[in-house]
């Protein structure tokens, strides 16, 4: 059994900052759980262009508001504490922090540790 606490993560190569947004990589690819979860939070007055066409992401806003513009559509959906957004078609989109949002976020296949997005918005598929 492992225990980790948010504590232990700062400041560490589990902790992420893009300018953004900065996430906390609870579990990687190599704690062999077949899936990563982060804590991240996304900055207010931010807009980051994501395109995940490598992986899955399921988010859970736990505290404060974003908006999410589905590409596709340019849909905007309204991201507040107990909602929960899931990219289950590599959705391209725009993250928008309206106020500082904190989000709990669970990838498949997992992150490796240090992604960052790219031009195009894409995380790698592996950076191992």
């Amino acid at each position: 059994m492992k225990v980790i606490k948010l504590e232990d993560l700062k400041g560490t190569e589990r902790e992420v900052d893009n300018g953004n947004w900065v996430s906390y990589r609870f579990l990687l690819k190599d704690d062999k759980m077949g899936y990563s979860v982060n804590e991240t939070i996304i900055r207010a007055g931010t807009e980051t262009h994501i395109h995940y066409k490598n992986h899955l992401e399921a988010v859970y806003c736990i505290e404060g508001h974003a908006e999410v513009v589905t590409l596709k559509d340019n849909k905007v959906h309204t991201i507040k504490a107990d909602t929960m957004y899931v990219l289950d078609e590599h959705d391209e989109h725009l993250l928008r922090g309206i106020e500082d949002a904190r989000m709990i976020c669970v990838f498949n296949p997992p992150l490796s540790g240090r992604e960052v997005h790219d031009e195009n918005g894409v995380y790698p598929a592996d950076l191992d």
